[in-house]
């Protein structure tokens, strides 16, 4: 904040305290020809409804008093004024460090004891399991849906089943989710024949999952597909962890789940302008122990 505002904040906030502060002092006083304590001022609404000169209770005209001396004294303990910080040098940040670092003392254990157990033994530990959902709905959920269905359209994988775009072994689960990964299909209208070949490659792929679509053009996708793109899906399309290759994350087109959905405007839109999707790196923010336990969750999800 420049110092420009940081006086701003202070003048504005301090000055509307003492501005009250005024105002109750003002409006309480005695003015010269005032009617006397309970007596009618002299105002009459409705023909015969009158006002008299009572003042505050005692005990509410307190109050005020007491919510100013509130205010000026939390701003002095505490942030508010621009950039003073307060006497008790309060922040947000130390306040979430401090609850963080109370929380890792007393959960490091926890997360340590299943850190030593196997990832298929312990994804069958319903209590190491609810507890790695807890994490999941915290954390992942946003994307891969509380049920770990994923966003068929959307770009986010399924986890629930067993199609993997880079592998679904214990290792792989904890690398990707400790490094993250970065998926990106080029766009390939150009190396199958321009619009015509998208469109052949297209009902070709709606062939591999079942789908209706042209079998004429399908016939002739085949072998373009079969050229092209069987280099990162296979020839069989199952995609590239099924075919043992590893690190490309190339999706299987044979199953029902689409990444970026599966019609056949939006396949020739995905062969025609590409696709590209990110999952962060979780390894810094959960921890190895975590990531650990996440990786057994995942795993449990589909076994």
């Amino acid at each position: 904040m420049s110092s420009f505002f940081n006086w701003w904040v202070i003048i504005l906030t301090l000055g509307n305290i003492f501005a009250c502060l005024w105002l109750i002092w003002w409006s309480t006083k005695r003015r010269p020809g005032e009617a006397a304590m309970g007596e009618v001022t002299g105002h009459t609404w409705d023909g015969d409804l009158e006002e008299y000169n009572n003042p505050l209770p005692r005990w509410w005209l307190y109050m005020f008093y007491l919510t100013i001396v509130f205010g000026l004294v939390y701003l002095a303990l505490y942030p508010g004024l621009g950039n003073f910080k307060g006497v008790l040098g309060w922040s947000e940040v130390g306040q979430y460090n401090q609850e963080m670092k109370q929380a890792e003392t007393k959960y490091a254990p926890i997360y340590a004891a299943y850190a030593k157990t196997p990832i298929p033994q312990l994804a069958s530990d319903n209590k190491a399991m609810a507890t790695a959902r807890r994490i999941f709905l915290a954390n992942c959920a946003t994307c891969h849906g509380s049920d770990a269905g994923g966003a068929p359209g959307r770009g986010f994988p399924s986890l629930s089943d067993s199609s993997w775009l880079y592998g679904g072994s214990p290792a792989t689960l904890v690398e990707t989710i400790t490094k993250g990964r970065q998926g990106a299909m080029p766009s390939m209208a150009a190396a199958i024949g321009g619009p015509q070949g998208v469109k052949e490659v297209a009902n070709y792929v709606l062939s591999l999952s079942g789908q209706p679509h042209d079998a004429a053009l399908a016939k002739q996708g085949e072998p373009k597909f079969k050229t092209v793109c069987g280099a990162c899906h296979g020839a069989n399309g199952k995609g590239s962890a099924a075919n043992g290759i590893a690190g490309i994350g190339a999706p299987n087109l044979t199953d029902s789940f689409w990444l970026f959905g599966g019609s056949l405007a939006a396949i020739e839109r995905t062969i025609t302008h590409g696709r590209s999707g990110l999952m962060p790196a979780w390894g810094d923010r959960l921890g190895a122990d975590k990531v650990h336990l996440m990786a057994a969750y995942v795993y449990s999800l589909s076994q």
